[in-house]
């Protein structure tokens, strides 16, 4: 089986969504089948001995839609283009609405004395004129109101009906009542018949305006794969006959030798074949220390390299990279459907031609007993516009805008809907730790020392400060925080991953792991315990010595937020089971989880491991929200 995900355009409702979905399920050899409205994009199975692309193709333009691959070469496919035709249809749909809304007003206005009965001396009697009506009404139906009809048409093409359709009946029959009155009026058994342009301006632009909205609250789905997107670098560094040759990222092919630089980004998956750094892979695995590397390491694309230069060799490219599976979890996270969602869809897909049977039943009803072919025609252009999609058109984007754009100003940033519907029946709480529960930079917490703490700051920020490493940051932030002052250095040397030296004031100083001291013939026994303590604590120990003897421990963590136990507290109170998740080691988890009051942690975890346990817990039925701060999280 394959599957494949690819984008849908056209679709303009969920109903449209529907007929997409029952056109690729008629295929022989679809297995199965999911269609996102709110991302434009289709999920397909199927058996590729069966079933080819120009198939898939070919069922969705009969539809009356396009089908359109995601782009197979690198990540990023043609988003400028994507952004023009996003920005261009917002403009289209912001003209028609424009027009529309003005011309409605006007209608409105012209008809207010026969709503209301009352008399409004500063209104024209000209407002009211049915060949002026007439006259506003008609770009309304045709210009503004043209995507209906070309929806409508599209579904009668597959015999069958969608929201359009009921927009378009309703409205038309509506307009071509009036113009048929306006026109003949001697015709009518009355004629003093009552035109109903206003009744169709008013739908139109209604519905215009609940798919402007729409629009714009769709267009924030993808956020987090622009995020993704946003990551990758645009170029790479290959060598070639000795030389470093800049290339764009989608030209790197498996096997290639690459140049990165202090600074940069890794362009993609591969293992160092030269050099030493360290590098900050927060973005995948969250934690917020970064990790020395050497040859023979694996390294990630989008991570980036901080202190040294490296040579690496390519081993996954495009597709297959670490940060192209992360984007394809987010947008499989997106096309997924609630099982209330799903429900939704099958009665929508009933909806329209039960509504259509209504209006047709009330009309034959009324001309039946009543014979009166005026009133027939009214009650049926009353079912037709009433059961017109205001709510789904309208209501449902207005308040998800609103609700969205109230809960944004508290800095909550809301995904969906569904995700709204959900919140409620909430059971589980997954929290990631680095910048969610912790402030997500190293800082020294502790600093236990023989003598003066300040005199030895000074000799251990002084050396630090020619350090690259950022826990050599940690240290100098630390010490001029308490006031210290730093002092010239001489014969600095930085030994990677391991620690560095210099001599202060005519005192050799050597700061770093016990085993740079131990090679340097310094006894660390009598600080063992204590370094021990610090350690199961979750904190990372840095040991100083001076003139060949240990003077004194800092310990460096990322610390947590002030706030982060008494969230967690209240989060408990409300019955909630609250889980720590996160890419650290088990002992810094453990120390968090007991500092915040956490009784459930999972360690060691990377971002596509941090899904597959969401979605084990989900399978135990339980509603789960995932709480993190960065990208890392978001296939979780």
């Amino acid at each position: 089986m394959t599957h494949l995900m690819f984008k849908v355009q056209g679709m303009r409702c969920a109903a449209c969504a529907n007929v997409v979905e029952t056109a690729l399920r008629s295929l022989a050899g679809v297995v199965d089948c999911e269609i996102h409205f709110a991302a434009g994009q289709a999920s397909v199975t199927y058996d590729p001995q069966r079933v080819t692309w120009s198939d898939l193709q070919g069922a969705i333009a009969q539809a009356g839609y396009r089908a359109e691959r995601l782009p197979e070469e690198g990540l990023l496919g043609d988003t400028a283009a994507e952004e023009f035709a996003y920005r261009a249809e917002l403009r289209r749909l912001r003209r028609r609405l424009l027009f529309a809304g003005g011309a409605t007003l006007l209608l409105l206005l012209g008809n207010l004395p026969m709503m209301t009965g009352w008399s409004f001396p500063w209104l024209s009697s000209w407002l009211h004129h049915p060949w002026l009506q007439l006259l506003l009404t008609a770009p309304i139906q045709f210009w503004s109101g043209e995507s209906f009809y070309e929806g409508a048409w599209q579904a009668l093409r597959y015999r069958t009906a969608t929201m359009d359709t009921l927009v378009a009946l309703g409205t038309s029959v509506a307009f071509f009542y009036s113009l048929f009155v306006t026109l003949f009026p001697q015709v009518l058994p009355d004629p003093t018949a009552e035109v109903y342009y206003e009744v169709s301006a008013v739908v139109i632009t209604l519905i215009l305006l609940g798919r402007f909205l729409e629009n714009r609250a769709r267009r924030e789905t993808a956020a987090a794969i622009r995020q993704l997107l946003a990551l990758q670098p645009k170029t790479a560094r290959v060598i070639r006959n000795g030389e470093a040759v800049e290339i764009p990222l989608i030209a790197v092919q498996v096997g290639d030798l690459l140049l990165v630089r202090p600074g940069e980004k890794i362009p993609v998956d591969g293992e160092i074949v030269a050099g030493t750094s360290t590098v900050d892979e927060s973005m995948v695995t969250g934690e917020s220390l970064p990790v020395a590397k050497q040859p023979g390491d694996e390294v990630i694309g989008a991570t980036l390299n901080q202190t040294g230069s490296l040579q690496m060799r390519a081993t996954r490219v495009g597709r297959d990279t670490f940060l192209a599976q992360m984007i394809q979890l987010v947008q499989q996270a997106q096309a997924s459907k609630a099982p209330i969602q799903k429900l939704a869809d099958r009665i929508t897909a009933w909806f329209v031609p039960t509504v259509l049977a209504i209006a047709l039943l009330t009309g034959l009803l009324w001309l039946t007993l009543g014979r009166n072919p005026g009133l027939a025609l009214f009650t049926t252009i009353s079912v037709l516009i009433i059961a017109c999609p205001c709510a789904l058109g309208l209501a449902t984007p207005t308040s998800i805008m609103v609700s969205t754009g109230k809960a944004a100003t508290y800095g909550i940033l809301i995904k969906d809907a569904r995700s709204l519907q959900l919140a409620q029946r909430l059971q589980t709480l997954v929290l990631d730790k680095t910048g969610t529960l912790t402030q997500g930079h190293p800082s020294v917490t502790d600093c236990h020392c023989e003598g003066d703490a300040n005199t030895l700051l000074c000799l251990a920020a002084s050396v630090e400060w020619h350090s690259e490493h950022p826990l050599a940051a940690a240290v100098v932030e630390y010490a001029q925080a308490q006031g210290v002052c730093l002092q010239t250095v001489c014969d600095f040397v930085a030994t990677m991953g391991q620690g560095v030296q210099g001599v202060v004031a005519g005192q050799r100083v050597l700061i770093g792991t016990p085993a740079f001291l131990e090679t340097h013939g310094i006894d660390t026994n009598s600080w063992q315990s204590q370094a021990q303590r610090l350690a199961q604590a979750g904190k990372t120990v840095v040991w100083m010595a001076v003139e060949g003897n240990v003077k004194g421990l800092l310990a460096i963590a990322d610390p947590l937020k002030p706030e982060a136990a008494a969230v967690v507290a209240a989060l408990q109170h409300m019955g909630l089971e609250v889980i720590l998740l996160t890419g650290d080691h088990a002992a810094t988890a453990a120390a968090i989880a007991q500092q915040v009051g956490i009784d459930h942690y999972i360690a060691d975890v990377r971002p596509d491991q941090k899904a597959k346990i969401i979605a084990a817990l989900q399978r135990q039925g339980k509603c789960v929200a995932m709480v993190g701060d960065g990208i890392n999280d978001a296939p979780a």
